[in-house]
């Protein structure tokens, strides 16, 4: 089935990413917004979230704009920064009690930070791709960014911040994460 101009193809890396953003700025409404169980939920899915789209990012969409966009290799490092900054910051929260106001505090400024984030992955990176690749390359970068996805760590790792890091460390830490997610699962932590 082709895409006519103007459709949204969900196998595209652009749009398969933009709309991982919107489910993103969501979840931190989510959290915001509940207390309790929910809260601790919407918050756990919500790092999960965040951990395998930035492992993605990292393993196929940096590598990609840092070769074929303008000044790619600023882009990305200035995106990595922001990457890692928010990794530890999810870290020290996913330790604390989401009912406490040091929660809320650290929260709100990391929703901020992330959301300034997304818009400039939006801006920066993602809007020059169409212009560096042809549909089926956007296509192929999303079945890329799935795959990676799927072997992703399901909690940040700060300092794995390339491919060459994600490749060393992600597959023990997914292991590992995933094994921690189905204990916190099945004790009903969320």
């Amino acid at each position: 089935m082709s895409q006519t101009k103007g459709t949204k193809d969900p196998n595209d890396v652009v749009e398969l990413l933009r709309q991982q953003h919107v489910r993103i700025r969501a979840l931190f409404e989510e959290v915001t917004a509940t207390k309790g169980e929910e809260r601790k939920a919407s918050f756990h899915e919500l790092v999960r979230l965040l951990a395998v789209h930035e492992t993605a990012e990292e393993e196929v969409v940096h590598p990609f704009a840092r070769k074929n966009i303008d000044g790619g290799e600023q882009v990305v490092k200035d995106r990595v920064a922001e990457e890692e900054k928010a990794k530890e910051v999810l870290a020290q929260l996913d330790d604390m009690d989401p009912e406490s106001p040091e929660f809320l505090d650290r929260f709100a400024a990391l929703r901020e930070d992330v959301l300034a984030h997304a818009d400039a992955e939006e801006r920066h990176e993602f809007a020059y791709f169409r212009q560096a690749a042809d549909k089926s390359k956007l296509e192929n970068l999303g079945r890329a960014v799935k795959a990676a996805e799927a072997l992703a760590p399901t909690r940040p790792h700060p300092g794995t911040d390339t491919a060459p890091k994600n490749i060393a460390v992600g597959p023990v830490a997914a292991v590992v994460d995933r094994t921690r997610d189905a204990v916190r699962k099945v004790m009903g932590g969320g």
